[in-house]
């Protein structure tokens, strides 16, 4: 199983994966962040992809949420 090529981590770290390499784009705070920092890194329509499981995965706390524990 491939794993997503974008992880949302605890704390909301947001990372992408291409070309076999991680970058780590910013601390998200908001969805709104989430998206920007993806159509930043050139992805096309990111709105779209945040509840894809194929695309998104959610790290160290449940999908959407960007409180601090």
């Amino acid at each position: 199983m491939t794993p997503a090529p974008i992880v949302i981590f605890g704390g909301r770290r947001v990372t992408t994966q291409r070309d076999g390499r991680v970058q780590i784009l910013e601390l998200a705070h908001s969805d709104h962040d989430v998206i920007v920092f993806l159509e930043a890194a050139g992805l096309d329509d990111p709105e779209r992809i945040l509840d894809s499981p194929d695309s998104v995965e959610w790290r160290g706390g449940r999908a959407h949420q960007y409180e601090t524990a």
